[in-house]
């Protein structure tokens, strides 16, 4: 312990505060429900590290507070977790108050933690880069034998054979992220789809942007089930990751683990469908007219890319070079099936901006959108975009030189 200037006063716990602690150890509810039982025991902001320094765990009150704890700085304790004289990790605290907990009650919390870590990081929960590769390979196609695998997922304490279904959660940081923030996603995600399903695999994946990507199979037979998965899946990461857009889309249960491939398509599109229209959460059942591409993106997925440049695509291309915003104007005049009036007003534009624009992109992608064939080209080249994962360009409130609807081109 932090050598101090004078001795602290000794905090006590409350009994509810204790059982809450053995509550969540007890439910196997994941190492981020424990570290805020025992920071509410403790009245202390507490960390948990792993024997590799992979951060498992935080409980703070504040992004502030976190990367406090996390610097090691001041006023911030360390304790090494043992069981049976092994070492398993690490606990950092940070008293929210002038007090500190009594040596037995400090005791009682470390073992609690030390015994919960380890059994979290046991054997039988196979090494998350093994898992990974096979989730990945899973869903690449890589290995498409049933009996392959069913056998490769018992290895990593899975079992497929009832069914299972696919939640890919993205997180996206509104600012600057410091350290492996990225590595932190994936504990989080693990452990909350664990909690719903203790055969759950994960795997990193391939964000369109700048955020983390995690994909989890969850063995369930029941889409209900599946969606309670989803649900804590988000609400643990939305607890979790302060200052982060948090997006969770999840497939339908594959029967048969053949299938997985057909559900790892399916939510992935519903998350670029999801993240794109700016929803917490996407089931693939509730994309609607989306759902008729599914057969482009995994089978022939350079039609849907061919199709995309020939219909959405200059405009894209326009509107980055230029910082305007024809793919926005189009987007919102097929919204609002054609009402020029209507469309100026969501954009806070002046209609004939509006109609200047609507030309430029005619002028550019030879699509007519005043047209039942144009509107019905555009809508699918801006679905087509969505499905790929392609960001919607996003022009400034007013484009300089729009006045009188003409725009500036550098």
């Amino acid at each position: 312990m932090a050598a101090k200037d004078k001795p602290r006063a000794r905090a006590k716990a409350d009994d509810a505060s204790i059982e809450s602690l053995t509550a969540a150890i007890q439910s196997g509810a994941g190492l981020p429900s424990v570290a805020r039982a025992a920071s509410a025991v403790l009245s202390a902001s507490v960390a948990l590290i792993d024997r590799a320094s992979a951060v498992l765990a935080v409980a703070a009150a504040s992004p502030d507070e976190e990367r406090k704890l996390l610097s090691g700085g001041d006023a911030v304790n360390r304790v090494e977790l043992r069981v049976a004289d092994n070492p398993v990790g690490e606990m950092r605290w940070r008293p929210i108050a002038d007090a500190e907990a009594e040596p037995m009650l400090m005791g009682m919390v470390t073992t609690l933690l030390g015994l919960e870590l380890e059994r979290s990081r046991s054997p039988e929960w196979a090494s998350e880069e093994a898992a990974g590769d096979f989730v990945r390979a899973l869903l690449a196609r890589d290995v498409t034998d049933r009996g392959d695998i069913a056998a490769r997922a018992a290895e990593l304490g899975a079992d497929f054979s009832s069914g299972a279904g696919i939640l890919i959660a993205r997180a996206v940081p509104h600012s600057a992220q410091s350290g492996d923030w990225r590595a932190r996603v994936m504990t989080i995600a693990l452990r909350a789809v664990r909690a719903v399903s203790t055969g759950a695999l994960a795997a990193s994946g391939e964000h369109p942007g700048e955020g983390a990507e995690i994909i989890a199979i969850v063995p369930t037979e029941e889409d209900e089930r599946l969606a309670r998965g989803a649900s804590a899946l988000a609400g643990e990461l939305d607890q979790e990751l302060g200052g982060f857009a948090v997006m969770v889309a999840r497939s339908r249960v594959a029967s048969d683990p053949v299938d997985l491939y057909r559900a790892g398509q399916e939510a992935r599109l519903a998350a670029n469908v999801g993240e794109a229209e700016g929803v917490r959460q996407l089931a693939f059942e509730d994309t609607g007219a989306y759902r008729l591409l599914l057969p482009a993106m995994s089978e022939d997925p350079a039609e849907l890319e061919r199709f995309y440049s020939e219909t959405v695509e200059p405009l894209v291309a326009y509107d980055d070079q230029y910082e305007t915003a024809l793919v926005k104007t189009v987007e919102a005049y097929l919204d609002h099936d054609g009402n020029v009036a209507a469309t100026a007003q969501q954009l806070f534009t002046h209609r004939h901006t509006v109609r200047y624009r609507l030309e430029r992109a005619k002028e550019l992608c030879g699509h007519d959108v005043s047209s039942t064939e144009g509107r019905e080209k555009l809508g699918l080249g801006l679905k087509a975009m969505r499905v790929l994962g392609i960001a919607s360009p996003i022009g400034p409130a007013g484009e300089p030189g729009s006045q009188g609807g003409k725009v500036a081109r550098g």
